[in-house]
Parts: C-alpha cells; structure tokens; sequence
C-alpha cells in the first residue's frame, strides 16, 4: 500500500517538529555558522560587490547558510573553506563531482591535454576512444558531445521533433532536466501551465509541452494517444525534490507505450548515473531510444553527452540531409573539445569503475541505514530513500509516487536549518533538496559521522 504525506493536522508542527525548536536551532546555527568565518566575511565584503547580486551565479544564494562559504580547495570527499574549516562533502557539487574532487587519472588528463591545446573543433584520438567507451559502459547509441546535460536534452527534444514532425514533449510534473524550457511546466487544476516563478519567460510552454504525474500509466497513455507527442523526456527516478521512485512495471510501459504511439523515449540519468554502471538504464535493464547523461562523466570537467539507437540514428541522418543547409539549432562552439574527450576518457577507463561503484554501494547502503536508524529512534516521520549511492531523508512519511507528494513532502524551513547545522558539525548536503552522494573516495568514518551528527540535530528538534 502507497503512503502518501498527509496536511498537518497541528500548526504547531512542521513534520512533526515544534515551530519554537526549530526556530530556535535555525537561529543558533546560523549565529554559529557567521561568527566561526570572519575570513569569509571579509573576503566577500571584499571582492563579491563585482558581481550581480554578489555571487558568480544566482543560485548560490540559495544555500541555506547566511552567506557562501568561500572554498580553498577540495580533494576526494572533503572541501576546505578559507576559514581552514575541513568538511566532509556528501554534496560533491550536486552530482558533478560524484566520482570524488579532482580524481587523480582526470587531473593528469588535464594536465596532458593543456599541452596539446584546449580547443580545436576537431576530433583527438582521446575522442575516437571516448566514444568506443561510451557504447561499452552505456549501451550500443551513436553518440553527441555537449557542454552540459541541458543542452543534450535540448539537442535530444530537436531530433525528436525533426524525425516525428510533432511538437509536444511529455514530462512528468516536478521533472528535472535542467534549464530547457519546454520542461518547466506544472500541473494546476489537471492542466499544463508554466511553471511560476520563471523569468523572462513569454512563450506559452503548454503549448509544446504535455505534463503528467510520474507512474501515471494511464495518463501517459492518454496523453500519446493524441498523437501529438514528439518524445517522452524522464528521469528513471524523480530527483531534484525529494526522490520519487517508479512503481513496478512503469518504465516497461513508458517503453511499450512509445513504441505503440511513435513517441521517442529520452532517458536523462544526469542524476541517476549514481544507480551502478552505466546508470539505471543498464542496471535494471531499460531500453530509451535516447540516452543523456552530464554532470560527473568527465570527472568534474563541463562535459555531457547524448546518444541515439542505430534506428533512431537512422531516422535522423535522413531527415538531416533533407534538410536546408545552414543552422541546425543544435551544437555550440566548445562542445566536443579536446579537454572534454581526455577526461571522459580518464573518468570511463580509470574511475567510473565496478570497484568504485561497489565502494560507493557499500558506503551508501551504509548511510540510509545510519538515517533511517535515526529517524526512527527519534520517531520522526520522515523517511529514507536510495538510489545507488545517491541517498536522501524526506521529511514526510514515504514513500511518495509523483511529484505532487514530493511538492507536499519539501519543508523547506526545516531543511534549511538541518543543512545548516549539519555544515556546522562538518557535513556538507545538496542545498536544494535533502541530497547526499558517496563517492568512491568517501571513508567509512565519514558516513559516520554524518550519521552521529544528525541524530544530534534531531536530539534538539525532537527529544
């Protein structure tokens, strides 16, 4: 039976923590977390001004302590801030930087190439063997370079439309694909709108866009049966707020179900790439048209790539040569370059290894364990989901089916104040969900301590 997280009942509490002791712990961390960093302080009082806002991209005011934490450097799984505070890192740059900081094998592969120049717009040997990897770790697609995992989405949705002539792409509501627009789109009253809170946006994305609740069989299937949808873009397991996993046969009828409708299934496993070699998709056995994957798969270095079936392939070689000679709308100047191809090589032959994924599952397993412990000893009703060694507490009783249960499930005043008071027992977390990566450079006495510090939190919120 699904349990879903229900309205709380007392307004006193917020997933079942008192406002007044959470009040509390969020004032006192925040104090805390400002008064240890005066170098901090001063350093941004310093040089922040040149920037919109103070920082170098606007997101990093979402952290939820009271100003950035300035980084010295970062080594495997720990980052040190100017401060000389050392910390145990489970964000690992949300994902970018999941086979640990700076591996050994990707910054001598840096090294190397920054010799042999860093862009020329064509191909290296490291690129040729790039590719023969990519198709042994992911899978037999014929493969595109990007700069990130946006534009390989962006890139996988414009083939997709060329080879159906549809316009419309299927998303599930609460999706994450990065900043392509035609994905921000929400459920409101059963229908497709934009999502709010978009800047600058003036198209009507429901008007290329179809958005359904994730394990919704049957809205996927009504939705294709209009014969508009160009492609299905999903994640195997919703991740950027509070995890949601497929129910039993979901993904076998997004499969059947596109095939049946002439819709092109788009796998993004940016976040899930934690799940095992060669992702969820090979770990449980799916079978996308289109394969995309960014973030960590060069190691830390910009880098994403995109790959199509030999069908797909097909398909879309047709409609390109067919076409008007000039911009394609797909592509951009420093994708595909040489820094890129040394370091997807480095990351594929020497990191992205069964030995690190094995490490990595150990230490994860070992983790959700650790939390879930804690959360029930404190009785909380919260719960603990993993994928591989992608690992998150969701403040809600679990587990959650789509992403409305995962809109109800986010505190975010909660969260905050948790982050916070984590960093300040040494733990760093994802700042914009509850999420926590082992990486293949991640101690064991690591975890621990991440574990040993949140049933501290959870003392002073819940005992």
């Amino acid at each position: 039976m699904q349990v879903r997280p229900m309205p709380n009942p007392d307004p006193t509490l917020i997933a079942g923590v008192r406002r007044d002791r959470l009040q509390r712990l969020a004032t006192t961390e925040a104090r805390r977390f400002a008064a240890s960093r005066p170098r901090t302080q001063a350093a941004l009082a310093m040089g922040a001004e040149a920037f919109l806002d103070d920082v170098p991209l606007h997101w990093m005011k979402d952290w939820p302590m009271p100003f950035p934490m300035v980084v010295e450097q970062a080594k495997g799984a720990r980052l040190t801030d100017i401060d000389g505070f050392g910390i145990d890192d489970f964000c690992l740059g949300d994902t970018g930087s999941m086979f640990g900081h700076s591996p050994a094998p990707v910054a001598m592969a840096i090294r190397r190439q920054a010799k042999r120049g860093l862009t020329y717009m064509l191909p290296s040997e490291d690129a040729l063997a790039a590719g023969r990897l990519l198709t042994e770790r992911f899978g037999p697609f014929r493969w595109q370079v990007a700069t990130t995992a946006t534009d390989a989405n962006r890139f996988a949705l414009r083939v997709a439309r060329a080879i159906t002539g549809r316009r419309r792409v299927l998303v599930f509501n609460g999706c994450y694909h990065g900043t392509v627009d035609d994905i921000f789109v929400t459920l409101k009253d059963g229908k497709t709108v934009n999502r709010p809170g978009l800047l600058g946006q003036v198209a009507d994305l429901s008007l290329v866009a179809t958005a359904v609740e994730f394990n919704d069989t049957a809205a996927v299937e009504a939705a294709l049966k209009t014969g508009e949808i160009a492609a299905i873009l999903t994640e195997p397991v919703m991740t950027n707020s509070c995890m949601v996993l497929p129910d039993p046969g979901f993904h076998t009828a997004l499969r059947d179900l596109s095939r049946r409708h002439g819709a092109v299934l788009i796998m993004d496993e940016t976040h899930t790439i934690s799940s095992g070699p060669g992702g969820y998709t090979r770990v449980h056995g799916l079978e996308p048209d289109m394969f995309v994957v960014g973030k960590c798969v060069a190691g830390g270095m910009p880098a994403a790539v995109w790959g199509m079936t030999d069908a797909l392939a097909g398909r879309y070689l047709a409609v390109n040569a067919g076409r008007e000679p000039g911009h394609s709308g797909m592509g951009t100047t420093l994708s595909a370059n040489p820094m890129q191809f040394a370091c997807l090589r480095a990351t594929l032959e020497q990191v992205m290894t069964e030995a690190a994924y094995a490490h990595m599952e150990r230490g994860a397993a070992r983790l959700a364990k650790g939390l879930a412990a804690v959360i029930a000893g404190h009785a909380a009703p919260w719960h603990v989901v993993r994928v591989g060694a992608r690992v998150e507490f969701i403040c809600a009783p679990g587990p959650l089916r789509n992403g409305s249960d995962a809109a109800q499930a986010h505190q975010p005043a909660l969260e905050a104040a948790i982050h916070t008071a984590l960093l300040n027992r040494g733990c760093l977390i994802a700042p914009f969900h509850n999420m926590m990566l082992v990486s293949p450079a991640t101690k064991m006495r690591q975890i621990d301590r991440l574990i040993a510090a949140f049933d501290e939190i959870l003392t002073e919120l819940l005992d």
